[in-house]
This record gives structure tokens, C-alpha cells and sequence, in this order.
């Protein structure tokens, strides 16, 4: 029946009409609240790139979980920075590292708290990226590169205008990037090792969901039989199933000091546009033994998220990243959006696509919202 017969407006005139004809329901239950803990006593430091967002000392991190699991929130995430970094991500897997301190206290304090480890090297690597590095060419200096890279016409020419030195830098600095990428290589198959070797550890210390964020292939059939050999077969494994190589990192790179040194790290995160290579990702993973699945960024990829619960019958996560929270705050600030309003619209719009559990900076303050 059409109009007048059918009146849509007429289940939208009260807010409790809406209330009861929601189809898409947010509950604090379905959080998880990411953390950054780091080395010292009452640290309490703010990222500047995320306001309210803060790296936290263990007994810091103790009090911040308190509150968390009494917003009605049951889970946390926890992301380490060590004291040292080192070429081994030695503070990812040793038995005393940040995080490991960490999951002993909570677990202690706050033990009903479900407490989820990110299994990746980047923050405790020297040179900042997920693997091991190894180099792959000979050394060269950057005129051998230029001269390699640039038109023998090109090679010597005046420059003359403001407009033709900016473009001679560009092109300089394009070539330096390139000549840096093709030296070196993140090593796939010995990097899993560690990843296994830390996902031990985390689990020893108090971890109960291990999630690895690394994009190694085969990594989560390395944990899975690590943590089944020692005897940790009950441990299930969230994956960071479909991770892409995102602009909107930036600010989590800030809060875990986890930037590269060189290079970025598209050789082993997921391009941006590609949805079928995301899914077979995702079944791949799933093959290796993974219990829970998740995509990330969440918000450019709901496209993802929701070909992801289509196809596949696994608990389904998405992390609305770093920079769509600091994105919402700066608007909010300036008084350009309700930041409420955009917090809450943001979250719907991800438990819409089908995401059944949301990793999110906003955990704590929609669980207040939604009372």
C-alpha cells in the first residue's frame, strides 16, 4: 500500500516510538576499550593527536580499567611501549614486558575484565615496522638512484622558477623513497616465530584473547599451534583479519610511538581497494584456526564489514581507528558537529554493517551515553 495509506512518519513521532522500532541496537557490551600502557608510576600522559586518550603507567592502567568495567564495558585492549626497542621485539615476548605487567595487575584488580592482547612488533622494533627486516640489495647512494631513476635529458638542466625547484625536490624525494623501499624487506616466515613466542607470553601472563595485528601470512596458524603446544588450547585468537593500509593510523602511531623508521608498511597491509582480496584474507584466516575476525579501519571499509558478516558466521569486529576518533574531536571542537550526536551515529553506522563487537576509543563515554 502506498501513501496515504502508509505513513512512514508515523513510527518516527515520538522518541520512544523510535526506541521500539530500532532495527539496530548499540549496547556497551559490545565494546572494547583500547589502552596504552607504559613504563613508570601515576603516568598519565595525554596524546596530543587524541584528546581524552592518554598512555597510562600500570597503576594508572588498573584505575582506568575500574572504570571502564563499571560503564558496563567488559573487555580492554592493551598496546605496550617499552622501555627499549630493539631489532627482535625482544619487550613484545619477554615475560616482563610492559604488557605482560600489565595483564597481571588487571587480572589481579579488576579479574572479571575480559582482556584482549594485540600481537605486533612494530612498537618494540627499533626500526618500527611489524616483522623482521632484512636487507635485499646492495647499498646505494642517492645520486646512483637519481641517475638510474631520471630521463638522461632530464639529468642536467637549469632550474629556473620556484615551480621547477619544488618539482626537482618532489621528484628527489620520490626517488629517495623508492631507493629506501627496494632495500629492504620485512621477513614473512621468521617473524611468525616471534609473533608465537609473544602470544605465549601474553597468554601466560593473564591474556585471554590474543590478536594478532601483524598481516604476516600464516601467522594465525603459528599461534594457533604454539598456544595448543603449550597447553593453551582454550585461548582464542581475535584476528585482525582484513587490516588495510590506512591514512588513518596516524594518531595511534603518536600514542604507540610505533611509526616506521622507513618505508610504510603496504607490503603487508591490505590495499584499500580491493574487497575481494579482503575476503579471502578473512577465509584464510579462518582456516588457520581464528576465532573472531575484524576489520580495520572501520568506517571507510563498512563496505567490508558488511561483506564480512554476509559470508561468514564467526563473531565479527571492526576498530574504528585512531583518526576517525581525532577526526569527530577536531570537528567537535571547533564547533562543527554535535559530538555526541556524531560519536553515537558513528557507532550505529558500524554495529549496522554488521559488526557485532567495536573496538573504540568512544567506549567509555557512549557506555554513558547509553545509560
Amino acid at each position: 500500500m502506498a501513501f496515504p495509506v502508509t505513513r512512514l512518519r508515523r513510527l518516527r513521532r515520538t522518541t520512544e516510538l523510535r526506541n521500539l522500532v530500532s532495527e539496530t541496537r548499540l549496547t556497551p557490551d559490545a565494546f572494547v576499550y583500547p589502552m596504552f600502557v607504559c613504563p613508570g608510576e601515576g603516568v598519565r600522559k595525554e596524546v596530543r593527536s587524541m584528546p581524552g586518550v592518554f598512555n597510562l603507567s600500570v597503576d594508572e592502567a588498573v584505575k582506568e580499567a575500574r572504570e571502564v568495567y563499571s560503564l558496563g564495558v567488559p573487555s580492554v585492549i592493551l598496546f605496550g611501549l617499552p622501555a627499549k626497542k630493539d631489532e627482535v621485539a625482544t619487550g613484545a615476548w619477554e615475560e616482563n614486558g610492559i604488557v605482560q605487567q600489565a595483564a597481571r595487575a588487571l587480572k589481579r584488580e579488576v579479574p572479571e575484565l575480559i582482556l584482549m592482547g594485540d600481537v605486533c612488533l612494530c612498537e618494540y622494533m627499533s626500526h618500527g615496522h611489524c616483522g623482521i627486516v632484512k636487507a635485499t640489495s646492495t647499498p646505494r647512494s642517492l645520486g646512483a638512484a637519481v641517475l638510474d631513476a631520471v630521463k638522461p635529458s632530464e639529468r642536467v638542466r637549469a632550474v629556473k622558477s620556484k615551480e621547477e625547484k619544488g618539482k626537482a625536490i618532489e621528484t628527489l624525494a620520490a626517488v629517495a623513497k623508492r631507493a629506501a623501499e627496494s632495500s629492504f624487506e620485512i621477513v614473512n616466515d621468521a617473524t611468525l616465530e616471534l609473533l608465537a613466542r609473544t602470544s605465549i607470553s601474553l597468554a601466560k601472563a593473564g591474556i585471554d584473547v590474543i590478536a594478532p595485528s601483524d598481516m604476516m601470512d600464516g601467522r594465525v596458524g603459528a599461534i594457533r599451534k604454539a598456544l595448543d603446544e603449550a597447553g593453551l588450547i582454550n585461548t582464542p585468537i581475535l584476528s585482525y583479519a582484513a587490516k588495510f593500509a590506512s591514512g588513518f593510523y596516524g594518531p595511534f602511531r603518536e600514542a604507540a610511538d610505533s611509526a616506521p623508521q622507513f618505508g610504510d608498511r603496504r607490503s603487508y597491509q591490505m590495499d584499500g581497494a580491493n574487497l575481494r582480496e579482503a575476503m579471502r584474507e578473512i577465509e584464510a584466516d579462518i582456516e588457520e584456526g581464528a576465532d573472531m575476525i575484524m576489520v580495520k579501519p572501520a568506517m571507510p571499509y563498512l563496505d567490508v564489514i558488511a561483506e564480512a558478516h554476509r559470508r561468514f558466521g564467526l563473531p565479527l569486529a571492526a576498530y574504528q581507528v585512531s583518526g576517525e576518533y581525532a577526526m569527530i574531536e577536531a570537528a567537535a571542537r571547533n564547533n562543527w558537529i554535535d559530538r555526541e550526536r556524531v560519536m553515537m551515529e558513528s557507532l550505529v553506522s558500524i554495529r549496522r554493517a554488521g559488526a557485532s563487537i567495536i573496538l573504540t576509543y568512544y567506549a567509555k563515554d557512549a557506555a554513558r551515553a547509553l545509560g
